[in-house]
């Protein structure tokens, strides 16, 4: 019973909350706002019926001529929404006191108004929003004081000797009782009215604000742009990063181990230490002045190709204990006449390669790597021993596979493949990318 008078309660109280809640009040701010907007439409259109003879008299927005001079300044209202100021300013409008576009699941398109289509349904958003404004605000204008005066006219004297006078003489004590019914009844109506303009308004915003096709597929490819570069730059961290701590940790092992016997090896090792933190570090520079987008790209260490920085590669991994036996084919031309691209995806692709085996096979692991050019392909093959099998409580070593994956990545957006696994004692990875983008 508690459960059925509080529905019957909370009923009337939803109600006026639809007319005169937060969310009805701020629409019928906007549509306010729309009617403030059509004043100067309104006074040109006013203006041209004056010239052309009409008489425009009487209460504002009331009588047919308001209304013809209204319609009359709306064709200048749609020319000057063809501006590119008018769609931002909307959509703020739309956002702000209509609660729209806001988290609710709609979409209201920012900036300006590119395409015509896009023009041509913002010059219809903001004549129909001074339209439908202009209407909303002369009913508020006029019924809101003559209906509290009808509301008030039993309990102020003064208001019976006015014009409504002639109500309470010819009704009597009836137009009393009724006349408070009456007002309530016009501010009920004007607000649903006024709720329903809101509400209509509201549900044609993302049509003709929002985003259109053009606007989504830039949208979309900016996107997909954006994660490219990200997953990109996740890539350079991992192999350039990786690698480095990778060799860092087995030069620092190596010279520990000899570091009573054999200074020389030791002062190598610290060298290629220091030389390949140094190096991580330009190339950690050029990533994060990407990450920034602060336009000093240009003053960054360039991206390691195979031709500049392969020798380099394999001297600080060979100071780290790592037995590395080369076949390099570069082809007549050298490796310098690989296109940019496919050098420095093929330099990352052996960094990784020699990083693997460090990290999984350790210290003094024999590498036997081969990069050819031949019949338009780059080939590079990577095979090592697989390392001893570890004890079950033993953790494996930390990669989880980011760098095969970031591999097969870099080969596949060139255009070639990989194969990587497995064969019988050894682990064997081969990378063939082609030096011409597949059409």
């Amino acid at each position: 019973m508690t459960r059925i008078v509080t529905r019957a309660l909370s009923a009337p109280a939803r109600g006026l909350s639809v007319l005169y809640g937060r969310r009805a009040l701020r629409r019928w701010t906007h549509l306010v706002l729309g009617g403030a907007l059509s004043m100067p439409y309104y006074l040109v259109g006013s203006i041209v019926l004056v010239s052309l003879g009409t008489e425009i008299g009487g209460p504002a927005f009331l009588g047919p001529p308001h209304v013809l001079a209204l319609l009359a300044g709306l064709p200048l209202a749609a020319v000057t929404a063809l501006f590119p100021p008018t769609r931002p300013l909307s959509v703020t409008a739309v956002r702000a006191l209509c609660g729209i576009g806001g988290g609710d699941g709609t979409e209201l398109a920012d900036g300006p108004a590119r395409s015509g289509a896009a023009r041509g349904r913002t010059a219809v958003w903001f004549t129909l929003h001074l339209a439908v404004g202009a209407v909303t605000s002369g009913m508020t204008l006029a019924v809101v004081p003559f209906a509290s005066v009808v509301l008030l006219l039993p309990l102020v004297p003064g208001l019976r000797t006015g014009p409504l006078g002639e109500l309470y003489r010819d009704g009597g004590a009836w137009a009393l009782v009724l006349s408070p019914l009456a007002g309530a009844a016009m501010l009920l109506l004007l607000a649903g009215c006024v709720a329903l303009a809101g509400a209509l308004l509201a549900r044609a915003a993302p049509a003709l604000l929002g985003p259109a096709p053009a606007d989504r597929l830039a949208e979309a490819e900016r996107r997909a742009a954006d994660l490219a570069v990200r997953g990109r730059l996740a890539r350079e961290l991992h192999d350039s990063v990786g690698h480095a701590l990778s060799a860092v940790t087995l030069q620092a092992v190596a010279a520990r181990k000899v570091l009573d016997t054999d200074p020389g090896f030791v002062r190598e090792a610290l060298a290629a230490i220091e030389e390949t933190t140094r190096r991580t570090v330009g190339e950690l520079d050029a990533v994060l002045g990407v990450l920034r987008d602060t336009g000093e790209r240009g003053t960054t260490a360039p991206a390691p190709t195979l031709e500049t920085d392969l020798d380099g590669l394999l001297r600080r991994t060979r100071a780290g204990g790592a037995l590395i036996d080369t076949t390099l084919d570069p082809g007549p031309h050298g490796f310098g006449a690989l296109p940019p691209q496919v050098s420095r995806e093929a330099y990352r692709i052996v960094q990784e390669a020699l990083s693997n085996a460090l990290r999984h096979a350790g210290a003094g692991v024999r590498v036997d790597l081969t990069v050819t050019v031949a019949d338009g392909n780059l080939d590079i093959t990577a095979h090592n021993p697989l390392p001893p099998t570890r004890p079950a409580d033993t953790a494996p070593r930390p990669g989880g596979g980011h760098g095969l994956r970031g591999i097969a990545d870099r080969a596949r957006l060139l255009g070639g493949r990989t194969e990587s696994g497995a064969r019988e004692d050894r682990w064997l990875l081969r990378v063939r990318l082609p030096l011409r983008a597949p059409r």
